[in-house]
C-alpha cells in the first residue's frame, strides 16, 4: 500500500456506518514506559513496556433520528464497550482495517450559530488494537445462506488470537435473522473448513466482536460464513479479522 490522501476513511461502530457523518478519524496506541533505572544503568535512564493502549478519536457533521446515525448510536453507545472498525483506505474484501473492542468514552456536540453542527467522540481499548483485513464488505446485500472470499491471513501461533469483528448495518424482512461465523481451512479452497468462532445471532442492527482463546492454528486461510433465515430476509454487514 502506498502513500496516499485520506478521502475514503470507513468507521464502522457498532451496528452503524457513519462513514457519510465523519470528516476527521485518528487511531492512536502507545505502550507505558515503566521507569527501571539503577546504578546499574551506566547512566542513562532504563525502561521497561508496560501496559498497552489504544484510542479511536473521531469527528465530524451531527445527525439524528435513525439507530444508525451519529446522534443516535453515541447516546445508546456512551459508557458501553462495542467492536469499532475503521478502514484506511475503504471497505473492499482485503483493505486494511484497524479494529478493536472500546468503550464509548465521551461524545460532544454542538457549536456557535450559523456553523454545521458537529460531532466529537473518543472510544478507548478494552482489548488489543488489531491490524487485520476487511473480510465481508458493507456494501453487498446477502439474502441467503453463504460464505465470503478466502484470506491468506497466516497461521495463529500459541499465545496469539485470530479477532473478528461483525457490524450489522441493516435488516429487513420478516423474521429475519442472521448467525454468521469464522471458518479456517488450509487451502484456499476450503474443502475441509473448520469453524473457530460464531457469533450470537442477529436480527436487528448491531455489532459484535470474538476471539479465539490463544491455542496454536496451523490453517493459514480464513473466511466469513452465514447462515440467513425468515421470509424475505435482507442484510448489509461489514466483518473484519487479524491475527495479534
Amino acid at each position: 500500500m502506498s502513500k496516499f490522501v485520506l478521502t475514503n476513511v470507513r468507521l464502522f461502530t457498532g451496528g452503524a456506518d457513519l462513514t457519510g457523518a465523519s470528516s476527521k478519524i485518528e487511531i492512536s496506541s502507545e505502550i507505558e514506559d515503566k521507569d527501571v533505572t539503577n546504578y546499574a544503568s551506566n547512566g542513562w535512564a532504563e525502561v521497561l513496556g508496560g501496559l498497552a493502549s489504544a484510542e479511536f478519536s473521531g469527528e465530524g457533521q451531527w445527525e439524528a433520528g435513525d439507530p444508525g446515525l451519529v446522534d443516535d448510536v453515541s447516546w445508546s453507545e456512551l459508557g458501553g464497550v462495542g467492536p469499532w472498525t475503521i478502514g484506511p483506505d475503504g471497505a473492499a474484501v482485503g483493505n486494511l482495517s484497524y479494529f478493536t473492542k472500546a468503550l464509548r468514552a465521551d461524545y460532544t456536540l454542538g457549536e456557535a450559530v450559523g456553523e454545521v453542527a458537529p460531532w466529537t467522540g473518543t472510544a478507548k481499548s478494552s482489548w488489543p488494537l488489531v491490524r487485520g483485513q476487511i473480510a465481508h464488505p458493507p456494501g453487498t446485500t446477502r439474502t441467503a445462506t453463504g460464505t465470503g472470499t478466502a484470506l491468506d491471513l497466516g497461521a495463529v501461533a500459541a499465545g496469539k488470537r485470530l479477532y473478528a469483528s461483525l457490524h450489522v448495518l441493516s435488516v429487513a424482512g420478516t423474521t429475519p435473522s442472521i448467525t454468521a461465523s469464522i471458518e479456517s481451512d488450509d487451502a484456499s479452497d476450503f474443502l475441509s473448513p473448520t469453524t473457530r468462532l460464531t457469533f450470537a445471532a442477529a436480527s436487528a442492527v448491531g455489532g459484535q466482536i470474538l476471539r479465539t482463546d490463544g491455542t496454536a492454528i496451523t490453517d493459514t486461510w480464513w473466511r466469513v460464513a452465514w447462515t440467513i433465515s425468515g421470509t424475505s430476509p435482507s442484510f448489509f454487514f461489514v466483518s473484519s479479522l487479524g491475527i495479534r
